[in-house]
């Protein structure tokens, strides 16, 4: 009887020391262990990276979130079409400077040319005030006639044989005739001036001049042409017409600067005899 009132306490005390044991002594709650959970599964991808980075050699690149990249990327371009837009801008200035100064300088030309005009005008002029008719390829009358049945190659070469011989005479026919019956064509202007040379050579210096300005028109860029000016202002002066003279040579020295020496020496000897200023 008194084994069994010890055995009754044992046994209350055994169960009790087995209830507490089965008892954990720091339980976790659910929250923390889905945050455990988390950091796990947190662990487990990093340690996907780090391995995949030892096996294939590659840097591990950590990138910016996406909506942060696109921001970029969108500031980027903006700054890339506000750089393009700068440039366009001052394409178009540039272009609007361009064909503003492109459009002065035909007007300059413009005016140019009629001041050209003017001038050719103002020669002819003098020439037919000293003359009293037109003298517009030295029309003379008379004198031998170049032989019939030539070309007009041909014809123009024996005037100039001519001329070279110092048969004037053969040889101002012979250029009044070609210019006659070639006045349009591409030796016609070198014809009139050789027609000139021979007028000049006999002091037919009003019908020169009409045959210089008749060559020259144009201002053509030919190996005679700044010649062919030269004498215009010898022909000028010999009719005393020194201004018209002085005119003639500013021409020269603008229009042909790269003239020959032996043209350059006889044109400054023309403005001293002339009395050109400057």
């Amino acid at each position: 009887m008194k084994l069994a009132r010890l055995a009754l306490p044992l046994a209350l005390a055994l169960i009790a020391s087995t209830a507490v044991a089965q008892v954990p002594m720091d339980p976790l709650d659910a929250r923390d262990a889905r945050r455990l959970d988390r950091m796990e599964q947190v662990m487990r991808e990093l340690r996907s990276i780090v391995f995949q980075g030892r096996d294939t050699g590659k840097p591990v690149v950590v990138q910016p979130a996406e909506t942060d990249y696109q921001l970029q990327e969108v500031s980027r371009r903006l700054a890339d079409m506000e750089q393009t837009m700068t440039r366009m801008t001052g394409d178009l200035e540039n272009a609007g400077r361009q064909a503003e100064l492109a459009k002065r300088e035909a007007e300059a030309l413009r005016a140019e040319n009629k001041s050209l005009s003017d001038r050719i005008a103002n020669l002819e002029s003098g020439a037919l005030a000293a003359t009293g008719s037109a003298p517009t390829d030295g029309g003379l009358a008379g004198g031998p006639a170049p032989s019939a049945g030539l070309s007009a190659g041909e014809a123009f070469s024996q005037s100039r044989q001519a001329m070279l011989a110092g048969d004037y005479a053969v040889a101002e026919a012979g250029f009044r005739d070609y210019v006659s019956a070639y006045g349009d064509s591409a030796k016609a202007p070198e014809a009139r001036y050789w027609l000139g040379k021979t007028l000049t050579a006999r002091g037919a210096h009003a019908d020169a001049a009409g045959s210089y300005i008749a060559a020259i028109r144009g201002w053509p860029q030919t190996s005679w042409a700044p010649d062919a000016v030269l004498e215009l202002s010898r022909a000028l002066i010999a009719l005393k017409k020194p201004a018209d003279a002085c005119q003639t040579l500013a021409e020269l020295a603008r229009r042909y600067p790269k003239a020959s020496t032996t043209v350059q020496t006889r044109a400054a000897q023309a403005r001293t005899q002339a009395k050109c200023s400057g």
